[in-house]
């Protein structure tokens, strides 16, 4: 045999093994579950059997050996005289993981290694001699008599088995029907020619777009027929190739079942893992990008999420754990959902371990809701294990899944209900190569935007402009239906100098992270489709670019990266640098109907605080306000009440009071203590439904709400006072 052959038998034995063992390991588990039917058995024993005979034609001996035992024992089974327990199961799954262990060999060195397989042969032979079943009905010896003109077992020896020749290991039937109906209908193609074809689309693409930028001459009908033509068959075949890329997400799950097997038998749980969707196609660049997340997100839910069988049953759950994956598409993306019905994260316990690592600080602990302390588990060198385990302890995981993710477009969303589970959703885009993007200028040079960040268009006029942009922290906002949106400018952050074309602004709404912000760009042009390129090594570190794209006239246009873009901007809230996603304080109240207090605090700044947390309304003169320990007071009601002059501590600007001989104080009062609050102006009380947002972080502030048609500022009552009098609290505790 020429050693062309042999590397060609060589490789189609990997291709085929490395295949057979995933089928393989997947109807074990079905078989341990009591899922399988007689089929399953034949599956199972087809592949050791076709491995065993394509190894003893490629002289393999030590895969020929281990296979040998492998099929004396899957041959009592088929033959129902001994029954699949947990032992005989996990000695099957040894011998697929060595089998893969010298299949690697092979394919690395041309050879299938130096180990010694004799205890795993002699654990295979051991249990062919246990485990006896009952005497099982005719009928089932009929249906698995398949098989039944197969070697016998072999003496319990390490000693390679003879080659059998091809009268001694004749091929089923029922394998070569299975065989035919598969070449029929599927091809194996070089990844590397798929990626080479690839590209040449995307070559074609790009002439397709510099044809249709010519075809607008009054005398090119010829043209334009000509390129029309070409659009539809670069269309036609640029889907034709994608989908030769596609493969579905179950290619991935494959070794999930496996895993949660394993891990669960480790941890002494029981879960039962639900797998919907596997049929969901991805680009084969995505499906790689995703395993090793997709791998760290499960081990995770069996490790941490899943109660052991006692505490499911004291908490009324049944005793075997669920853990759900499902995916589907949806607006032109991937939907991946990862569902258990575990103990969810306990809120306290992440609290308190990332302020004792010192991850969050304790201002920062106190205004968090109940969902972006569960976020606090995407932080660099977070975990709530107690000791460092093979499988946790780290804090090296959950950052890296959202990084990951986030790499490839995506995004990440965790949400927990204690006592109740966690769900995980990730969001990813169809494929890489060729994305819909719409084209933007700003400053002289053109940018494309990934339609996926995108959501809406908006067009002022320049006095619509200057009536309805307002400035919030010094930082540009829009009011867009009722909901604040933070304004970024592109020539401001990519220091480019502005056209000056047009007094309209048109401002580009996109989403990043879960956050809505606004992109002002000079011009927006058409959308259409782009082949993404990389960045050269001397631009990686630019986390605002994505890639870069040749447009029709030849020129290079930058992508941006909305996530990156929004970072750089900190559009999202300051605990978004941290990987915690920034959302509402408290989502739930959204609707609820408020009874407010409204004051301002200089002549421009409308603050509002719950009336509830009102006392009293005073005014104080001031010749009335004293020192202590460096603090305004005032006595009040038989007290000393500490002053705060609220503009301080909201960003606020300090302009003199109107009539500087009377001050204005909301007083809080607490635990018998009460503390004043002065303000500029109290100018109402309304009772409305409190739609907040937070839309930049600031100390002092909950968010923002539009009342009266007017942007107004919640203030965090405890904060400020906790900045400005500290001893209230400790006082009142006391």
């Amino acid at each position: 045999m020429s050693d062309d052959l042999q590397r060609q038998l060589i490789n189609d034995l990997l291709i085929e093994s490395f295949e057979g063992l995933d089928s393989f390991d997947r109807q074990l588990l079905s078989l341990e579950n009591g899922t399988a039917d007689k089929e399953t058995l034949n599956v199972i024993f087809r592949v050791v059997h076709t491995i065993k005979g394509s190894a003893g034609c490629l002289g393999l001996a030590r895969i020929e050996a281990t296979t040998h035992a492998g099929e004396s024992l899957l041959a009592l089974l088929r033959d129902g005289k001994i029954q699949p327990g947990t032992e005989l199961i996990s000695a099957l799954l040894s011998l697929s993981d060595a089998l893969r262990g010298m299949l690697r060999h092979l394919e690395l060195h041309g050879t299938d290694g130096e180990g010694d397989q004799s205890a795993l042969i002699a654990r295979l032979t051991e249990l062919q001699t246990q485990q006896p079943a009952a005497p099982a009905a005719e009928t089932d010896s009929a249906a698995f008599g398949l098989f039944d003109d197969s070697p016998p077992p072999p003496p319990p020896a390490a000693e390679p088995a003879p080659k059998p020749t091809a009268t001694e290991t004749p091929p089923a039937p029922a394998a070569k029907s299975v065989s035919s109906a598969v070449s029929d209908t599927a091809i194996r193609v070089d990844v590397g020619q798929l990626d080479r074809l690839m590209n040449l689309v995307g070559e074609l693409v790009l002439a397709r777009n510099q044809i249709l930028q010519n075809v607008g001459h009054p005398d090119s009908a010829a043209l334009a027929a000509a390129s029309q033509r070409l659009n539809l068959i670069t269309t036609e075949l640029q889907g034709s190739v994608m989908k030769t890329r596609m493969q579905p997400i179950g290619n991935v799950w494959a070794k999930f079942p496996r895993i949660v097997r394993d891990l669960a038998k480790d941890l002494h749980k029981k879960v039962t893992l639900v797998m919907e969707g596997q049929e969901t196609e991805l680009d084969r660049t995505i499906i790689e990008a995703i395993k090793d997340p997709l791998t760290h997100i499960i081990r995770n839910a069996v490790d941490h999420g899943q109660e052991l069988p006692a505490e499911r049953v004291a908490a009324g759950k049944p005793e075997e754990g669920r853990l759900t994956l499902r995916a589907f598409h949806e607006g032109g993306q991937v939907n991946i959902e990862i569902i258990d019905d575990g103990r969810g994260i306990g809120v306290d316990r992440v609290r308190a371990k990332a302020l004792e690592r010192g991850l969050i600080s304790p201002d920062q602990a106190a205004r968090m809701g109940e969902r972006e302390i569960c976020n606090l588990v995407f932080l660099p060198g977070f975990s709530t294990a107690e000791k460092v385990t093979n499988l946790s302890g780290r804090g090296v995981g959950m950052d890296v899944v959202r990084t990951n993710i986030e790499k490839i477009g995506g995004s990440v969303d965790l949400q927990s209900t204690q006592g109740v589970g966690v769900t995980l959703k990730i969001k990813i885009p169809l494929t890489l190569a060729i994305i819909p993007a719409l084209i933007v200028n700003s400053g002289g040079e053109r940018f494309a935007i990934p339609q996926v960040n995108l959501l809406e268009l908006v067009r002022l006029d320049g006095d619509e402009a200057l009536r309805k942009i307002e400035t919030l922290y010094s930082a540009p906002v829009y009011r867009l239906r009722g909901q604040l949106l933070p304004l970024v400018s592109l020539n401001e952050h990519l220091h480019l100098k502005s056209s000056g074309a047009s007094d309209a602004v048109n401002i580009v709404v996109l989403q990043a992270d879960g956050r809505q912000f606004g992109l002002l760009v000079d011009a927006i042009h058409d959308a259409e489709e782009i082949v993404v390129k990389p960045l050269g090594k001397q631009l990686k570190s630019l986390s605002c670019f994505a890639g870069a794209t040749i447009m029709g006239d030849g020129r290079v246009a930058l992508i941006l990266d909305v996530v990156g873009l929004a970072q750089q901007a900190r559009v999202v809230s300051e605990t978004r640098e941290h990987g915690v996603a920034a959302e509402t304080h408290d989502t739930a109240a959204r609707d609820e109907r408020r009874t407010l207090l409204l004051f301002k605090s200089g002549p421009n700044r409308n603050l509002a605080i719950p009336l509830s947390d009102v006392a009293r309304l005073e005014e104080l003169p001031t010749a009335t306000i004293e020192h202590s320990g460096g603090q305004e007071v005032v006595q009040y009601r038989g007290q000393i009440m500490p002053l705060i002059r609220v503009a301080h501590h909201v960003g606020a600007s300090d302009v003199p009071d109107e009539n500087p001989e009377v001050l204005q104080v909301v007083v809080h009062s607490e635990n018998g203590r009460s503390v004043g609050l002065v303000v500029s102006n109290i100018t109402d009380i309304v009772e409305t439904p409190l739609a907040m947002q937070r839309t930049i972080a600031r100390d002092g502030i909950l968010g923002s709400a539009v009342i009266q048609q007017r942007v107004t500022d919640l203030i965090d009552l405890a904060s400020i006072i906790r900045s400005a009098a500290p001893s209230f609290y400790d006082a009142g505790a006391n």
